[in-house]
Parts: structure tokens; C-alpha cells; sequence
């Protein structure tokens, strides 16, 4: 298995419904006992069993080929698609992941008081805190010069209020560009 161990046994049990077999094996560690708790205990899957190969252990369960009929029931909701293909999607769903929510950031104003190497600010912020600032994508595509002086409209992390993204150049109302 890889690193990402959610993902990991995710794909064992999609890769088991796709060779229509429901009973999936994956190597037993804390993490994935832990895991495997949890599925149990939303009834994903049923009849957890560990055992011992060579040194090494390993957990046999079975999975429900018809897993987002619980999804479903349990919300009053109507599939729309058949249940065998894509219930990795409704428990994705189901755990409160969506695999294209972003994070919600900060959005504040500032002054660029500093040019540092590498397309970064120092930037103070409208709130009198100074912030390292790092030039987003588009405004580096588009080739947007920002120098010191300038305002700039910045996107902070909840997690690291000590670095934003800078996504706006604000124009001065004496300047033509």
C-alpha cells in the first residue's frame, strides 16, 4: 500500500467490485484497523476478519456489492446512477469529502512595502499585520508587474496566516495602466 491509506482501501474495494468479488484483503496496521472500524461500524462492510500469513497480518472482510443502497437509505435520496458503479463516489460523499472542496480563505487588502526574490512581498495588511505574499498564477501568465507601493488584494490560508497569494493588483486612481 501507499501512503494514503483512506485511498488505499478505497481502491482494494473498488478494484474487488470491478473483478466482482466481495471479499477484499489488505495488509492490517493500526491505521487501517482504525479504518476498517469505522466502515464497520457505518455498514459499509461486514465480517472483519484478521489473520496471520508468513509473519505478516492481514484483513479479509466483506464488502456490500450494493454499497450506496445504505448511502440512500439512509437520505431519503433516490440513486441516479446503477448502485455497483459508483458507491467509492457516495462514500466520498457519505465521509464528508468532496474531491474538489477547497479550503476557505482569507481575503484582505494590502500595501506591497518589499520586493523579495522569486515573485514574493512582503505585504502589510489593512489590519497592520505584515504577511509574506507570493504572486498567484494568472497574475504571473499575465505578466502583471507589482512593485512596492502598489495595493493588492491577497488570499490567506485559515491554517497559515503568515503567507498569502496575492490575486489582485488593485490599479491608483492617478495611474493610467
Amino acid at each position: 500500500m501507499g501512503r494514503d491509506t483512506i485511498a488505499d482501501i478505497i481502491t482494494s474495494i473498488r478494484n474487488a467490485d470491478m473483478d466482482r468479488k466481495v471479499t477484499v484483503r489488505i495488509a492490517s496496521t493500526n491505521i487501517t484497523e482504525n479504518i476498517v472500524k469505522i466502515l464497520l461500524r457505518e455498514g459499509f462492510i461486514e465480517n472483519v476478519r484478521k489473520h496471520q500469513e508468513s509473519n505478516k497480518y492481514f484483513l479479509n472482510f466483506r464488502w456490500y456489492g450494493d454499497c450506496n443502497s445504505f448511502y440512500f437509505e439512509r437520505y431519503n435520496d433516490r440513486p441516479r446512477s446503477s448502485p455497483r458503479k459508483n458507491w467509492w463516489r457516495n462514500f466520498v460523499l457519505y465521509m464528508g469529502v468532496l474531491p474538489g472542496m477547497k479550503e476557505q480563505k482569507w481575503i484582505h487588502e494590502g500595501l506591497i512595502t518589499e520586493s523579495l526574490p522569486n515573485g514574493m512581498f512582503r505585504v502589510r495588511l489593512d489590519n497592520e499585520n505584515m504577511i509574506l505574499g507570493y504572486v498567484s498564477g494568472k497574475i504571473r501568465r499575465s505578466f502583471i508587474r507589482i512593485l512596492p507601493g502598489d495595493r493588492v488584494k491577497i488570499e490567506v490560508s485559515r491554517y497559515d496566516s503568515t503567507k498569502g497569494r496575492i490575486i489582485y493588483r488593485i490599479r491608483n486612481k492617478d495611474s493610467n495602466n
